[in-house]
């Protein structure tokens, strides 16, 4: 087996925004949660999608955990590697994208790499090297608040080159509207010029089937979804990969009880618990008690178990810590970022496991990194991609473990306000 492209996601929301791309534009993908074991059964997969939770972890860390990942999937014969980012391209000036970047780039023997968070599907657009979310750059747009990594700065030529060691270019708008052979072009004047990095403009979807052909002239690059599009799309029109005939069934329903959890601030996830309240019960955590003390946090894990276990037999349960960005920074003062995070987080997977202990095999996550601790507190490995929820959020089968699960992993931005109930409605 060869695989026609493998990417490295630094987390799991965005490793199944991409697989279900990736899917859509023609290739046979299948998501791990991390590295996989070698008896994973792959046969006739084209692309894999290995999920890291790395976005927020130190940058030599991610480093280290994303070029095993790399190492694997070119053991498996990817010829390409697409190092999977959030298109709001959510970093530090520490990292972790340029970091990573630098690793890669210099593992694979390039001189430079492409990198487009672009998605104009999902309202993301970069232009003169500026990310726009809508008709807004970034800097001024509700996406600026991520409460890990804010984003106060629209132009990605001078957020990556605050963390890349190498210098940083741009394969500008006019460049890219005149084909592949250009950017191809643009992409080795410039590293001619010791530029290690280029950010690529893309406003429409055929800017990134451009962008994927010339991206595959190189054996890295670093992008959103958008990229993954391009990338599949080039891969099947040149024929190193062939269009499935039909979308993957999924196998039998799974049936079982179902719940929702969401621990994401943005507005979108808010909206959407909102909308819920209409339709199933809802049971908000107290962020407080998670960090007074271990006592306080299992007293609140199995108050809401309790009440979650009354209500579930009847139909699907939501139970969220997310609250105001406002709230999240009060919080985030008193008690440091860092820990109001990875309490909250910790206390929605123990909640997850004990659901799952209960009797619920469909689960709906929304937040990142929300999605990796549940994901990882339930040991879950590998996802067969079924059929698209929202754009970016497909369900999701478990694969090669015990009794089946049906979820969905949202990243908190993504979706409509019916969201909840529309995943739920897709996984039978």
């Amino acid at each position: 087996m060869s695989l026609a492209l493998g990417s490295v996601a630094d987390d799991y929301t965005g490793a199944s925004d991409l697989a279900n791309t990736l899917s859509k534009g023609g290739l046979r993908t299948v998501q791990t949660i991390g590295i996989p074991a070698d008896d994973l059964d792959l046969a006739g997969v084209e692309a894999v999608v290995v999920a890291l939770k790395s976005r927020s972890i130190p940058a030599a860390e991610a480093v280290v955990r994303t070029r095993a990942a790399e190492a694997w999937l070119r053991g498996r014969g990817a010829a390409h590697v697409l190092f999977k980012i959030c298109s709001t391209f959510d970093s530090t000036d520490a990292g972790n994208i340029g970091p990573v970047l630098d690793a890669l780039r210099g593992e694979a023997g390039e001189a430079i790499a492409l990198v487009t968070p672009a998605f104009p599907e999902t309202g993301r657009t970069v232009y003169q090297g500026n990310l726009f979310v809508g008709a807004m750059p970034l800097n001024e747009s509700p996406l600026k608040d991520h409460p890990l990594n804010p984003m106060r700065d629209a132009n990605l030529v001078r957020v990556l080159g605050r963390q890349s060691a190498s210098p940083v270019g741009l394969v500008d708008f006019a460049t890219v509207a005149k084909g592949p052979d250009a950017v191809a072009a643009c992409l080795d004047a410039l590293a001619a010029e010791g530029i290690g990095a280029a950010i690529a403009d893309a406003v429409v979807e055929a800017d990134l089937e451009t962008l994927g052909t010339a991206a595959l002239g190189h054996r890295v690059s670093v992008g959103a979804s958008g990229l993954g599009l391009g990338l599949a799309r080039a891969l099947v029109a040149t024929g190193r990969a062939a269009a499935p005939d039909s979308a993957a069934d999924l196998g039998a329903p799974v049936g079982g009880l179902s719940a929702c959890l969401a621990g994401s601030c943005s507005q979108a996830t808010l909206g959407q618990i909102t909308a819920a309240e209409a339709l199933m019960p809802v049971r908000r955590l107290d962020p407080e008690r998670m960090l007074v003390g271990e006592a306080e946090t299992e007293a609140e894990i199995a108050a809401v178990l309790a009440w979650a276990g009354e209500h579930v037999g009847a139909g699907p349960v939501l139970i969220a810590s997310s609250a105001e960005p406002e709230t999240v920074r009060a919080l985030q003062a008193r008690h440091g970022g860092d820990r109001v995070g990875h309490a909250l987080e910790d206390a929605l997977a123990r909640i997850a496991e004990g659901l799952v202990a209960h009797g619920v095999r469909r689960l709906v996550v929304a937040g990142g990194e929300t999605s990796g601790a549940v994901v990882d507190r339930l040991g879950l490995k590998a996802f067969r991609l079924g059929p698209e929820i929202a754009a970016g959020v497909p369900v999701l089968r478990t694969m090669g473990q015990g009794e089946p699960m049906l979820l969905a992993l949202k990243s908190g931005n993504f979706g409509g306000r019916d969201f909840f109930s529309r995943a739920l409605d897709l996984m039978r």
